[in-house]
C-alpha cells in the first residue's frame, strides 16, 4: 500500500514531463517549418544534395574502396551525413534552448532539462519521418531482411543518447558562458573533419586513425553502414559498442546538468 501511494507522485510527474515534452516537440516543429514548402523533407534534402556533391568530387577517386562501386560510396556518404547532420542540427539547438526559454522558467515552475530534450526528440521525429524510410528501402534493397531494417532504430538509438548527452552538457555551459557557441561551432567542424564521411577510414594513417576512435559518431556510422550497406546480419559487437558509448556520454552530460541546474536561476 505505501508504495503505490508512494509511486503515485512519481507517475503524475513523469506524465506531466511526457505532455509537456509533447507541447515543446510540437512547437519546435511548427516553429521551424512555418512556411516552409518541404518541411521535415527539408532533413533529407540537404544531406542528399551534399551527397551528389561529394561524389562528383571524391566518387572516382574514393570508389576503390567500397568494392569499386560509386554507388556503395554514394551511399556510404550519405548514411555518413545524415547522422552528422542529426548531431549538428540537435546539439546546436538543444544548446540555447535553457537560455531561450529563461524568461518562461522564471514565471513558472517547470523542469528545465525537459527543454534540451525536445530539441532531441523533434530532431528524432524530423529523422524518422523525413529520412528513416529512405534508409529502410536501401537496407531492404542491400540485405534483402526485415532484421536489418528493424535493426536500423539501434543506431539511432545510440545517436539520440549521444546527442541528449552532448545537449544536457551545452545547454548547461550555455547558461554560464554565452561565448559557447562560436567554440562549439569550431567543435562540430572538427567532429566533421574526423568522421570518415567522404573519405574512407582506410587512407587515415594509423597512428592517427586511433585518436578518430574517440569520435563519438564513428561508432555509430560504422554499425548504421553495417547494417544498411554490408548485405550481412547486425554486428552485434558495433551495435553494442555504439549504444554503450552513447549511454556513458548521456550519463556524464546529465550529470554535470544535474550538478549545474541550482544556479541556472541566478543566471537567466
Amino acid at each position: 500500500m505505501n508504495f503505490s501511494v508512494n509511486a503515485r507522485p512519481e507517475l503524475s510527474q513523469t506524465r506531466r514531463y511526457w505532455e509537456l515534452l509533447q507541447v515543446l516537440v510540437e512547437r519546435n516543429l511548427k516553429i521551424r517549418y512555418r512556411g516552409s514548402f518541404l518541411g521535415v523533407y527539408w532533413s533529407l534534402l540537404n544531406p542528399l544534395i551534399m551527397t551528389m556533391l561529394y561524389s562528383a568530387i571524391f566518387g572516382t577517386t574514393f570508389a576503390i574502396h567500397y568494392q569499386n562501386s560509386i554507388t556503395n560510396y554514394i551511399l556510404a556518404v550519405f548514411t555518413g551525413l545524415v547522422i552528422l547532420n542529426f548531431f549538428s542540427a540537435s546539439t546546436m539547438q538543444a544548446l540555447s534552448s535553457v537560455v531561450a526559454n529563461g524568461g518562461l522558467l522564471n514565471k513558472i515552475s517547470l523542469p528545465v532539462s525537459v527543454f534540451p530534450v525536445s530539441m532531441v526528440m523533434a530532431n528524432i521525429f524530423q529523422f524518422v519521418v523525413g529520412v528513416l524510410p529512405l534508409l529502410a528501402v536501401v537496407t531492404l534493397i542491400k540485405s534483402q531482411s526485415l532484421i536489418n531494417v528493424l535493426a536500423l532504430f539501434l543506431p539511432l538509438i545510440s545517436l539520440s543518447l549521444v546527442c541528449a548527452g552532448i545537449g544536457f552538457l551545452v545547454s548547461a555551459l550555455y547558461v554560464f558562458f554565452r561565448d559557447l557557441p562560436y567554440f562549439y561551432e569550431l567543435f562540430t567542424f572538427v567532429i566533421w573533419v574526423s568522421t570518415p564521411i567522404f573519405y574512407p577510414a582506410a587512407i587515415v594513417p594509423e597512428k592517427v586513425r586511433s585518436i578518430l576512435h574517440l569520435n563519438p559518431l564513428s561508432p555509430i556510422i560504422e554499425s548504421l553502414r553495417q547494417i544498411s550497406l554490408s548485405g550481412t546480419l547486425p554486428n552485434l559487437n558495433l551495435i553494442g559498442g555504439s549504444l554503450l558509448s552513447g549511454i556513458i556520454i548521456l550519463m556524464l552530460g546529465w550529470l554535470c546538468f544535474q550538478r549545474w541546474r541550482p544556479n541556472f536561476m541566478d543566471l537567466l
